[in-house]
């Protein structure tokens, strides 16, 4: 009996440490920047955010700026954990076939304090990439814009305008703001010009009457 379980677990024990030599092999080189203590549990949230098929290029960039910033472990393990939670909670809210870079920024905006909701609004209202979107969105916010104001204004702009407008409308919202208009008042004002802006080009698109 005792042959028989030798001759099974020998093999499984040398499956297993084959199994844990790949997995040391695929933690990324760039971890070794963090300390002893901290780096195997950053190592995990990493492969865990792999396994769940969410970017994980994000969180060793989090990782190495907490290292760079010289946090201490336990303030690096957080930050990490909190944006792979915020990437799970982007891809929820954007599905399955968003991309890192939508994921990335999309998790930007939560941590911003952009809801769920405001995510799947937005993935609603346009057929284009939201990355653009929703860095403008998380940027706004950054800004002193509230959250509500943000979120109206890039949804409403969303479905009707290109990436480099919406990065137009974002430098005027902060040109304005250091300028000294009130944040909402801003995003409103940038709002209403580059919709104004829209329709004009919208007109000269039209074919003119024979």
């Amino acid at each position: 009996m005792t042959t028989a379980v030798t001759r099974t677990a020998l093999p499984l024990l040398a499956a297993l440490l084959v199994a844990g030599r790949a997995t040391a092999q695929q933690t990324d080189p760039r971890l070794e920047r963090l300390d002893a203590a901290t780096r195997p549990t950053v190592a995990a949230l990493v492969d865990s955010a792999r396994t769940a098929f969410l970017p994980t290029e994000p969180l060793v960039q989090r990782a190495l700026e907490g290292a760079t910033k010289r946090a201490s472990g336990d303030l690096i393990v957080a930050a990490v954990r909190r944006l792979a939670v915020d990437l799970g909670h982007a891809r929820d809210a954007l599905g399955s076939t968003a991309s890192a870079a939508e994921l990335t920024a999309g998790a930007a905006a939560l941590r911003a304090g952009a809801s769920p909701t405001i995510l799947a609004q937005l993935r609603e209202t346009r057929r284009e990439a939201l990355t653009m979107p929703l860095a403008v969105l998380a940027d706004l916010v950054a800004s002193g814009v509230p959250v509500d104001s943000a979120a109206a204004a890039v949804l409403a702009l969303a479905a009707r305008v290109r990436d480099a407008e919406l990065v137009e409308f974002r430098r005027a919202v902060e040109r304005d703001i250091a300028l000294g208009a009130p944040p909402a008042a801003a995003t409103a004002a940038a709002a209403t010009a580059a919709d104004v802006r829209v329709n004009a080009g919208a007109r000269q698109q039209r074919p003119g009457r024979p």
